[in-house]
């Protein structure tokens, strides 16, 4: 029997919820290794050559439930199978609750795979613990990015975006997000630097622009080498709710509710 007694979506409203933040923070390993790494791209490109947007959903919303370590400094979050398949949307095109589990399971054997999670089995419910693995795909411990670090706002779920993105954008909004506003992005570049084709990543920039998640504007600056001695560059800027300034403003109003009801709290003793 298809699953039909909760909307998915409060499904993905409740992690978020509970994991009392406005965003979620993806090392930029995940997208890109350092300069000087044998090679730049990373673990975000075996998702888009492999067409793998729903690992790559069902990824970040895993980063973004586990917001704060345990004792033993891990980082998981543990829920039913049936939730984890509710959550990632698998119920709403399988057809019955055992397909919607398989679903969910290979998932999460991809992510194992790539050496992004690890997923056990977990008290007398017998829930599913995923724990997550350094996100570089190196299978180390995972460490709370301190820097080098992009912010994904969770304006991404709570205003259903993730619903209609297209792999091509979702992967060119996380390079975005990983760079300076303005940015430039000479597509040309894209399979050394990131392990995709430059067709890929002009798809998924005009995306982004269609969608009103980032701008363009056209410059002219100096080319030497060039015939008219003057190239037209791409600046890309991030826009709400993704860029630094929305964040940032979300975040203190986040800390302000947070004071306001451990000051309540304490009052209520």
């Amino acid at each position: 029997m298809k699953e039909t007694q909760i909307d998915w979506r409060k499904t993905v409203e409740a992690i978020l919820e509970k994991a009392n933040r406005p965003f979620v923070p993806i090392s930029k390993s995940f997208i890109q290794l350092p300069r000087g790494s044998e090679k730049r791209s990373s673990v975000l490109s075996k998702f888009v050559t492999n067409g793998d947007l729903r690992g790559l959903k069902a990824y970040l919303l895993i980063a973004a439930s586990a917001s704060s370590p345990d004792t033993d400094n891990e980082w998981y979050t543990s829920l039913p199978l049936q939730t984890w398949a509710r959550a990632f949307g698998c119920s709403e095109t399988a057809g019955s609750v055992a397909t919607a589990k398989t679903a969910a399971t290979r998932i999460f054997s991809r992510l194992q795979e790539r050496q992004l999670i690890e997923k056990s089995r977990c008290g007398r419910e017998r829930k599913i613990k995923v724990k997550l693995l350094a996100q570089d795909g190196s299978g180390e411990e995972y460490q709370r990015p301190a820097s080098r670090y992009i912010r994904l706002s969770h304006d991404f779920w709570k205003r259903r975006l993730d619903e209609d993105i297209s792999l091509p954008a979702l992967a060119m909004l996380l390079v975005v997000l990983g760079e300076r506003t303005p940015c430039e992005l000479p597509t040309e570049h894209m399979p050394e630097w990131y392990g995709w084709s430059a067709d890929t990543a002009e798809r998924g920039l005009h995306e982004l622009q269609n969608k009103g998640l980032i701008r363009k504007e056209q410059h002219r600056k100096e080319a030497p080498l060039s015939p008219t001695g003057i190239a037209i560059v791409n600046e890309y800027y991030i826009c709400p709710p993704f860029d630094k300034k929305t964040l940032d403003s979300k975040l203190r109003a986040h800390k302000t509710r947070g004071e306001k009801r451990e000051r309540t709290n304490r009052m209520g003793r």
